[in-house]
């Protein structure tokens, strides 16, 4: 027959593609359960209050008008349904394509197995399929799906598309009601019934049955040749009939017969079995429900079955272990060794790979529900009848790693050069017989050696033969060498040729080439497969992690343990070859994903084991860096010698020097595992080890400004300044731990401390700034976040999502405008009540201490984050609440009137001011609390810029020169170009300016007051509201002659800078005629109060002009902009007068 997988096979091909998909999707499914998004969960009270009306289960589609209404009735519901779909939809169109894929994969098998019925593939049927050989061997789901997929279906656009599928996949991935949770009872007729949602052939599944019991279909038993073996051989096989009687439960139920059959070929001496990459399945639970597999699984369960076979394992790793051992010493597997030897050592192999199987797999934890008094007590019995040791089997695991990979590469090595050495052994051989030949021929002197033509003929002869031996007809060669072997013994017999040592050295030279002729030919690849097969370790996938403390401690105690795990982990990584087999065959696209999936497993899990190495580092530095501050005094430049012993402490140096070499031997250890391949993925080990090491510095710098920096809202002074230096010594003693390890372990420390700690901060920033966005940035988009040195998350200890939010609030919450004052030309914060100093920019600087430049541009964008918010609530407020209120926009009105034109004089000013105030009191409350936050905030920008000006000018001058050059020089540039606009300017894919933008802002070297926060439209009475606003607070405040403008009373605070620079980033937002407006107004009332105080003839100016005043002054003075500015609308001898007499 036609190769059944050959490309022109049509129907090989369909069946290998459907495979292949089946794989791929398994990978898949297995990705996305990481990125399963938390929230449908729906575990805890605050998401079930938050998102239980918008996340529905598929009761959703029984009425979705009633779900749909629900929402429409509440506004704030649709924002929050809107917004979730916003930030959920890309990841929910993957797991819909997922489930999709699941449901398409039996509809094409049955597709597949239709046309199999109806002739489509001529010569093949489904007899002819199960017949051949490959086609033989090509044969999760909960509420939480039910969730998503009818979130998917409601917030997919594309419905219409959708409804095709859409009922079928639902159908398919309804709750089955299991539960995997610790003893939760398994729903009735579960598995069977689910697998039956989507009906396949049951002649098919009959006949896939039928082979699976009487075939060895993959071709097994060949390389496990001994009858106790035969369930390890057969194992995969299992696997596949223990799924495949799912869909045909009344064999389970009622066919005894069958089942006993079953039972007594592939479980007589197993009942925990590994299904698929190391999913393990106990059969006393599974099979419980069914009468004939339950009986059928007796014999095996007795507890005398279970003694001897637990015995027999017991005894098999006691006797295997120091064979083993034997095996691995140093220089015992030589060539001849393994040549002379194949047989037993390949025995040895299977019966270490036998037993390890067994012990691992029925001794799992996973495999024994603890609920379940039955299992208990089975585990016990094999616990106690094996002697089970977790640590001498993980020791005979490691020994057989290190045997097999020995011997397999050994053998490579021996396959590779083969032919080379047999040609040169048989060209060895031939030339001692033609050198014989001629030595008989009485022409070359030999000592005592007569001439003799006869032997001198067959010797000849004997040359020739050896020369005619084919190499590529192994079987006839090997035959012939093995008679011209016999015939060289004969004719040093025969002749009498012992009693000449020289002829019987020739003769015993040739023998043994020819000797190792036969040995070389019998190198065949035969026996690496059988290696491959035998070796195979993908049951363990899983299991393999409860043996992770025991690697972890065996290195923690010896380094150079590292090596031999590295032959145990490329023993793991041959389980990838399962899953990636049909999909190569098919050559689908899908190998490249599959194989960086299941290779990342792997390689995290390789990182897992070796963490202890940078974990039991750190624990070291952290006892030197101890030692170092508080145990060894500094030793001054200039010392006396006899007060030399005082700083000698030779025991705390000597314990430095201890801990320092510990450190050395744990980098020794990693870096003598070779780079190694694992999958497809290269692991170097020095790059492990960084990698490492980073992983341990983020896990700990994260949990020290974790817990460090949580505050007492209550306490008394603040706890800010304390924490922030406690804070700041824990960094330097990091700091310090770096520097001092890095040349011990060969490491950039000052790289990576610069590059972990930047990103620690930026993504606890891009964290808290998740809170003001509609669309989050998951963990799995985050540039900063990484899945080999991930940044840890800790649950929320206040409304701050982490602890630049916490730092950000505390800051605020000490600074508030309500109960201080801030003084600007002192940079410092008073308390209102106490006048007591509460902090100054002092602040700033153990910030940029404590966490850098980084932590002061994180703290300054998620200022920008609070700004934007405040400014959108705001505006929100304005329009819905202000510009709504019939009567207060009457007041807007009539002041509109009153004051027209501007340039003018408001006659009866006070009055006409005074009236359009008390009418308009009641919405000045929000209004004032809004634009102090902004202007609090604003004040905090500001000092956060001068800080990281000056940090960028004493640590870096030349970066802060250049940075200001070409800052200058891109602003000329662009005023050119707005005068002339044939003169260049960055085209809007030239990334410049937004680049320079952020080294500008790192850098200090900006102006927060300037920039535009939110994008506005026109709103009616806008300049009007804020003047009328801010003569509303001028009778709250006074002048004084040391402090500036400050509040009259401190029952109504007015906090002045704040006000200020609130009200000028309020009007930055708008167009600048807005601003125009509003100063026209300011100057108008200025002018109008002075022209009734003259006409009335009061000699002193009133305070509120004397604010307003002050108010044009402090405008002109933060925007930097020309006194000229204001005395557009208030004269000129107003601004003196004004001066002097304050």
């Amino acid at each position: 027959m036609v190769d059944f997988l050959a490309e022109n096979n049509l129907c090989g091909q369909a069946i290998l593609r459907i495979v292949s998909r089946g794989n791929a999707i398994i990978a898949e499914l297995l990705r996305l359960s990481d990125f399963i998004p938390t929230v449908f969960r729906l575990k805890d009270k605050s998401d079930q209050q938050k998102y239980g009306d918008i996340i529905c289960d598929f009761s959703y589609f029984k009425g979705p008008e009633y779900y749909e209404g629900k929402l429409e009735a509440k506004p704030e519901l649709q924002d929050l349904d809107e917004e979730f779909r916003e930030n959920n939809i890309e990841i929910l169109s993957r797991f819909y394509l997922a489930f999709e894929s699941v449901h398409k994969y039996i509809v094409d098998l049955n597709r597949y197995l239709d046309d199999l019925y109806e002739g489509v593939y001529i010569q093949q049927t489904l007899e002819t399929v199960l017949l051949n050989e490959d086609g033989k061997q090509t044969s999760m789901f909960d509420e939480l799906i039910e969730r998503m997929l009818v979130s998917y279906y409601r917030y997919s656009a594309a419905r219409s598309s959708v409804d095709s599928n859409l009922d079928d996949i639902c159908k398919l991935l309804r709750s089955t009601g299991y539960s995997s949770q610790p003893g939760a009872k398994r729903p009735a007729n579960y598995p069977e019934s689910y697998f039956q949602r989507v009906p396949i052939s049951t002649t098919f599944i009959s006949m896939v049955i039928g082979r699976l019991r009487s075939d060895d279909i993959y071709n097994q038993v060949s390389a496990y040749p001994l009858p106790e073996h035969r369930s390890t051989a057969l194992a995969n096989q299992a696997a596949m009939l223990y799924v495949c009687l799912y869909f045909s439960p009344s064999i389970l139920q009622t066919q005894q017969a069958k089942m006993r059959e079953i039972v007594d070929k592939y479980f007589p001496d197993n009942w925990v079995i590994s299904i698929y990459m190391g999913i393990t399945v106990n059969l006393v639970e599974a099979w419980e429900p069914y009468k004939a597999a339950k009986t059928a699984l007796n014999y095996t369960l007795d507890s005398a079955n279970i003694k001897e076979q637990a015995t027999r394992y017991a005894a098999s790793m006691e006797s295997l272990r120091p064979q083993v051992q034997q095996l691995l010493k140093e220089g015992f597997l030589r060539e001849e060794i393994i040549l002379d030897n194949i047989p037993k050592l390949l025995n040895c192999l299977r019966d270490c790979n036998v037993a390890i199987r067994w012990l691992m797999l029925h001794s799992a934890e996973s495999a024994y529900d603890p609920n379940n008094k039955r299992l208990r007590q089975i585990k016990d019995q094999v616990l106690n009848d094996s002697k089970y040791n977790p640590k001498i089997l993980f020791q005979l695991l490691l020994d057989t790693a290190q045997f097999e990979f020995t011997l397999k590469e050994m053998f490579k090595q021996m396959l590779s050069e083969k032919q080379i050495k047999w040609e040169s052994y048989k060209k060895e051989g031939s030339e001692r017989m033609t050198e014989l030949a001629e030595v008989f021929s009485g022409v070359k002197p030999l000592t005592r050696v007569e001439k003799n033509e006869n032997l001198q003929a067959w010797f000849r002869e004997i040359s020739k033969q050896i020369e005619s031996l084919n190499y590529e007809d192994s079987t006839a060669a090997g035959r012939k060498t093995v008679q011209l072997i016999q015939a060289l013994v004969e004719v040093q017999e025969f002749h009498q040729l012992e009693s000449n040592l020289q002829v019987c050295q020739f003769l015993a030279d040739t023998r043994k080439f020819l000797h190792h002729m036969i040995r070389t030919i019998n190198i065949k690849e035969e026996v690496l497969i059988t290696m491959q097969i035998v070796g195979d370790l993908s049951y363990a996938w899983q299991i393999i992690d409860s043996f992770t403390s025991i690697m972890q401690e065996s290195i923690r105690v010896n380094p150079s343990m590292v090596t031999k795990l590295r032959a145990t982990f490329l023993k793991l990584a041959s389980a990838l070859d399962l899953p990636l087999l049909r999909i190569n065959q098919a050559n689908s696209a899908d190998l490249l994903s599959v194989s960086q999936f299941y290779s990342g497993e792997l390689v995290a899990y390789v990182r897992k084991v070796l963490q202890i190495i940078p974990e039991s580092m750190f624990t070291s530095l952290a006892k030197i860096i101890k030692l170092q501050i508080h145990d060894i005094m500094e030793v001054p430049t200039r010392l006396d010698k006899d007060k030399l012993k005082d700083f000698s402490q030779l025991g705390a140096r000597y314990e430095v020097a201890k801990l320092t070499h510990d450190i050395s031997i744990f980098t020794e250890g990693i870096l003598m595992m070779k780079t190694t391949l694992v999958g497809i993925i290269k692991v170097d080990p020095k790059q492990l080890l960084e990698d490492g090491i980073r992983k341990e510095l983020v896990k700990r710098v994260a949990y020290a400004l974790h817990k460090g920096l949580i505050f007492n809202p209550k306490a008394k002074p603040s706890e800010l300044m304390p924490k922030l230096k406690d804070m700041g010594a824990t960094m330097d003693g990091f700091y310090r731990s770096f520097e001092y390890i890095q040349d011990y372990v060969s490491i950039y420390g000052l790289k990576i401390w610069q590059e972990e700690v930047s990103r620690i901060i930026n993504y606890n920033v891009e964290q808290e700034c998740n809170s003001f966005l509609r669309t989050k940035i998951q963990d799995w988009q985050s540039v900063h976040q990484s899945t080999h040195i991930p940044i840890p998350k800790f649950p929320s200890v206040d409304e701050s999502a982490t602890f630049i939010g916490r730092l950000c609030r505390e800051i605020l919450r000490i600074t508030d405008p309500k109960v201080t004052c801030y003084i600007d030309q002192m940079n410092t914060w008073y308390d209102l009540k106490s006048h007591q100093e509460v902090t100054n920019n002092r602040l700033f600087s153990e910030i940029q201490n404590t966490l850098g430049t980084f932590g002061l541009n994180g703290l300054d964008r998620l200022l920008c984050f609070m700004i934007v918010k405040e400014l959108q609530n705001f505006l929100t407020m304005l329009q819905k609440t202000i510009l709504k209120d019939k009567a207060v926009v009457d007041v807007f009105k009539t002041m509109l009137t009153a004051v027209n034109p501007v340039q003018g004089i408001v006659a009866n000013a006070s009055k006409v001011y005074a009236s359009a105030v008390a009418k308009s009191q009641k919405i000045w409350g929000p209004y004032l609390e809004a634009i102090m936050k902004v202007g609090q905030m604003q004040i905090l920008r500001q000092q956060i810029a001068n800080e990281l000006n000056y940090s960028c000018k004493f640590d870096s001058k030349h970066l802060a020169a250049a940075l200001e050059n070409l800052n200058k020089s891109l602003l000329a540039d662009i005023e050119a170009h707005y005068q002339d606009p044939s003169l260049p300017y960055p085209k809007e894919d030239n990334t410049l300016l937004y680049e320079i933008t952020a080294y500008l802002e790192a850098a200090g070297i900006h102006n927060p007051l300037n920039k535009i926060y939110i994008t506005t439209k026109r709103l009616p009475y806008f300049p009007t509201i804020n003047f009328l606003f801010i003569i509303a607070q001028l009778p709250k405040l006074q002048y004084n002659k040391n402090q500036g403008m400050t509040c009259k009373k401190a029952t109504d605070p007015v906090d002045w800078p704040p006000l200020v620079l609130g009200m000028l980033t309020l009007l930055k937002q708008f167009h600048s005629r807005y601003t125009q407006q509003f100063l026209a107004l300011i100057g108008q009332f200025i002018r109008s109060v002075m022209e009734q105080c003259t006409s009335q003839k009061i000699p002193d100016m009133p305070s509120d002009v004397v604010g307003a005043l002050m108010f044009l002054e402090d405008y002109v003075k933060y925007t930097k902009l020309s006194r000229k500015v204001a005395e557009a609308h208030v004269p000129s001898f107003i601004f003196d007068e004004f001066r002097t007499i304050l």
